[in-house]
């Protein structure tokens, strides 16, 4: 999804790093929990700030309540959340949470009226959508399970997905998207904005509509209304040269057991209800921030595990990460081919080894930054998120595995390492 200070990077799948000050490398957190959970040692912060509930109560409840939002515990997010809010009707962060907790239950209702307090434009525009979104939103229909081919691989995977019964268009799959159309197919679509947003996109300014959509068909699987945005920026080609008809990603796979398989180049969805059997895999623990950006721990080199996020949509890389970082761990940098981009300086840079759990790759091409770029999520995040991350993790990193986001036991499964 694309929002008001969004750069634009990840609705249409031009990889940036957006990473952490070398400082984080080394975290002196003693027993803080504020800075054992910036470090991304989310188990031992929840315990610190039990032990502040009495003594800090509003911010104690705050941060319990973020860290069961990370990991879709709705009863304690919804508990924790509404307390914090109650004690200080100010803080704008934990009403947003609490509604972003109602989002990820499809309880639009709830969100709407805490969406609307916050007296964000940002806000109110999603509040207008949610309200014009009547009965059950997210209804699934059709097949317990679904696999459709990829149609391409690269620059990353595309499917077939039909949009109000209409002809089937070519999307792009990113976990960094959420359900982003063309104008073309809005269009065709017979679609209505109900909202608005200001976005920016490479540098340029768009215009972010926000409607309804009846209907949206991917093979065998059709689900109904459903919040829906759409723009006219030009998104990356497909290899015949056409434009994409959009992009979904994670607010549409948290509905399903989905797995991105590259190796056997499919997407497949199963309904929540149908069995968890998987093959033999490397489980990881999966967190969810914001409302679209998946995390989990990831290594580089000797360095980790740590918090890094999960981006299926960065173009011909399969790591973001700083020149500080990537320095300090020892991958290669190439000072003489930097490139820009949003003002700075990027360099390709050579991963000798990264990993996720058992999934361990070598000699991977990816890119560092100069600096972290604001604005935009990911590591270094602390404004945004308020945890630290020390990579991203994208495209050319997964094509030998199968990956599964389970966002009900909060997993992630590569299947193949």
């Amino acid at each position: 999804m694309i929002l008001e200070n969004d750069l634009g990077r990840r609705a249409f799948l031009q990889a940036a790093a957006v990473l952490p000050a070398l400082g984080y490398l080394s975290p002196d957190s003693g027993e803080d929990p504020d800075q054992l959970f910036k470090a991304g040692r989310f188990t031992e912060a929840e315990r610190g700030y039990r032990r502040l509930l009495h003594e800090d109560p509003q911010h104690a409840n705050a941060q319990l309540g973020y860290l069961a939002l990370l990991s879709n515990r709705f009863a304690e997010a919804e508990r924790y959340l509404s307390k914090a809010v109650a004690l200080q009707p100010g803080d704008v962060v934990s009403a947003q949470r609490l509604a972003e907790c109602f989002v990820r239950q499809d309880r639009l209702d709830r969100a709407t009226p805490l969406l609307r307090s916050t007296d964000r434009p940002r806000d109110k525009a999603f509040a207008d959508q949610y309200s014009h979104i009547s009965g059950t939103p997210w209804q699934v229909y059709g097949a317990q399970s679904t696999r459709v081919p990829f149609f391409t691989l690269d620059p990353v995977p595309s499917v077939e997905a039909s949009v109000n019964g209409g002809e089937a268009g070519k999307f792009l799959l990113d976990t960094y998207a959420t359900l982003d159309l063309s104008q073309e197919v809005a269009d065709q679509a017979g679609l209505r904005a109900v909202a608005t947003l200001s976005g920016v996109v490479d540098t340029h300014p768009v215009t972010l509509y926000l409607g309804v959509l009846d209907s949206f068909k991917i093979g065998n699987i059709e689900i109904r209304n459903l919040p829906v945005q759409w723009n006219d920026a030009q998104r990356p080609p497909l290899p015949d040269g056409s434009q994409p008809a959009g992009a979904f990603g994670t607010t549409l796979f948290y509905h399903f057991l989905t797995t991105m398989d590259y190796a056997g180049k499919a997407l497949i969805l199963r309904r929540k209800t149908a069995p968890r059997a998987l093959a033999r895999s490397t489980r990881l623990p999966l967190w969810l921030a914001g409302d679209h950006f998946p995390c989990t721990m990831g290594s580089l080199g000797d360095y980790g595990p740590r918090m890094v996020t999960v981006d299926t949509g960065g173009i011909g890389s399969a790591l973001d990460t700083t020149v500080e970082i990537a320095e300090r761990v020892g991958f290669t940098v190439d000072y003489d081919h930097p490139s820009e981009r949003f003002g700075n300086k990027i360099y390709p840079v050579t991963a000798d080894r990264i990993s996720l759990g058992r999934a361990v790759r070598h000699n991977l091409l990816g890119h560092a930054a100069e600096k972290v770029f604001p604005g935009l999520p990911g590591p270094g995040q602390s404004a945004q998120f308020g945890f630290d991350l020390i990579a991203n993790f994208t495209h050319e990193f997964f094509k030998p595995y199968a990956i599964t986001f389970d966002y009900t036991t909060m997993h992630l499964h590569i299947t193949g390492a």
